[in-house]
């Protein structure tokens, strides 16, 4: 991930040298490139037998070698208007398909564009991985509780903070726990992933904050009747893609594509929340049972799939904006959300 975000390239063992578009510098060019299913979809490639199976990274080439002005118009779609006529490309035959994800999937991890400019010439020296080490990296099995603390919140003044860290990443989450933990009550709980944008500066493109302040209030509520409440604050900005990424798909929501579109066309997924900490965190904390405060029931049957027993649905729709409206119903059309 650090030699990603200085633009070192990878080798990862079994593919040929991977150099990230969007940081990389120098002098390098390369005649072919990896990108997600997704973003080749978006540069019409999909009708090639080597780039038609979704999810599937897509190895191509172009009619002239990639430059890095030319890789970087092909990997960021904020440049699509500007860079109108790309092409004609052809999507390659791919045999090293394991070490392919692992390199979008640290990419996304890193929070830059999913995209590798293949055996650059010019490239300096390599950061050597395998790509099982990326499994290894996001096991969930090494985040542990590093610290708990009295925290007085607005909702609560009885609330108390639970941070957890993995000693190989850095991002760290946090429990907030309201009222008397019971073992024999189930908690009210809430898996909320950060939201800069709507967590701390009100933004009214989403409905992140006031579902927030909701679900601490509603917790408290529990709490005074002789419940309690856990909110799971997860450090996973934009569903996993990270703030640059998602504030670049809000740049594409400006031209007119809606929140599963922008992302798709970054060459993201829609959907990368890391449901297997969230139930570590559970775990941590002791609790194998829950009620979840939700409207979308893939997140019951991830964390359902993770040994965590949701006894119980709560919804918590909260009434939309003229700014957000759109964005709701995208989640409630497209996404499965229960609005």
């Amino acid at each position: 991930m650090d030699a990603l975000r200085h633009g070192w390239p990878l080798a990862i063992d079994g593919a040929p040298l991977l150099q990230p578009v969007e940081t990389a510098f120098g002098e390098i060019a390369a005649e072919s490139m990896l990108l997600s299913a997704t973003r080749a979809a978006t540069l019409k490639l999909a009708n090639q037998i080597e780039a038609a199976v979704p999810r599937q990274p897509v190895l191509m080439r172009g009619a002239d070698a990639f430059d890095l002005p030319a890789a970087l118009a092909v990997a960021d779609p904020a440049l699509d208007m500007a860079n109108p006529l790309k092409g004609p490309f052809k999507a390659l035959s791919l045999g090293w398909e394991t070490q392919a994800r692992a390199a979008l999937e640290l990419a996304r991890i890193a929070g830059i564009l999913p995209a590798f400019m293949v055996a650059p010439e010019g490239a300096g020296e390599a950061v050597a991985l395998n790509a099982s080490d990326v499994d290894t990296f996001t096991d969930a099995v090494h985040l542990q509780i590093a610290s708990r603390a009295k925290l007085p919140v607005v909702a609560s003044q009885d609330a108390r903070i639970v941070a957890f860290r993995s000693p190989n990443d850095t991002r760290e989450h946090v429990a907030l726990i309201i009222g008397e933990q019971r073992a024999e009550q189930t908690p009210l709980v809430r898996l909320h992933s950060e939201c800069l944008t709507g967590d701390v500066l009100g933004s009214l493109k989403c409905d992140c904050g006031p579902q927030l302040d909701a679900a601490l209030h509603a917790m408290a509520d529990e709490a005074a009747k002789g419940g309690w409440g856990v909110l799971l604050y997860m450090r996973q900005e934009g569903r996993g893609i990270g703030i640059i990424n998602k504030l670049r798909a809000y740049r594409l929501q400006d031209q007119g594509f809606d929140t599963v579109d922008a992302n798709t066309r970054l060459g993201l997924p829609d959907e990368a929340r890391d449901f297997p900490t969230a139930a570590r965190m559970l775990e941590l904390l002791k609790i194998e049972k829950i009620r979840l405060m939700t409207n979308n029931p893939a997140k019951v049957e991830a964390l359902a799939a993770q040994g965590i027993a949701v006894t119980e649905r709560v919804a918590h729709a909260l009434p939309d904006n003229p700014h957000n409206a759109h964005y709701l119903a995208t989640k409630r059309d497209r996404s499965g959300h229960l609005l």
